[in-house]
């Protein structure tokens, strides 16, 4: 089950991104202010085996964070964060993320999701590595269309 993340979350949370994000991972206190903060969603599968955070600016969806532990993958877990995320998303036209480019699995998963390439940040991570930025087109953009041509 998905569920919104909550202040109690915060020590597991902490633990699992630095599990998954190593020097890149946010700080507790980052965490806490994604939790509180406007604009945003943090939500959680029931067990903290995963989590995703968006920030919502205008009609743009910004996917920030999706996490999974390692041993939890290929279970659905992220797909399902996805899912929750989406939901009342319906006003925006689109949502970005910028991923890795060497992190071939979630490049297939947000391909998969249907997510496209759009964009390429160099030197984006503390590693060097690229960022691709990606974009998943949501129900606003054809209201948005629809309004557009009506004028």
């Amino acid at each position: 089950m998905i569920r919104p993340a909550v202040l109690a979350d915060l020590p597991a949370l902490a633990a699992l991104e630095q599990e998954l994000f190593g020097l890149d991972a946010w700080s507790e206190q980052l965490i806490r202010q994604e939790i509180e903060g406007p604009g945003r969603r943090f939500v959680v599968a029931d067990d903290l085996s995963g989590y995703g955070v968006t920030m919502t600016a205008g009609d743009i969806v910004d996917l920030l964070r999706i996490g999974v532990r390692p041993d939890a993958r290929r279970h659905g877990i992220a797909s399902r964060l996805l899912d929750e995320l989406l939901v009342g998303t319906d006003d925006a036209s689109r949502m970005l993320l910028e991923v890795s480019v060497t992190n071939s699995e979630a490049l297939g998963f947000y391909v998969a999701r249907q997510f496209s390439v759009i964009d390429v940040r160099p030197h984006y991570y503390r590693d060097g590595s690229e960022a691709l930025v990606m974009c998943r087109w949501l129900p606003g953009a054809a209201r948005a269309e629809t309004a557009t041509s009506h004028d």
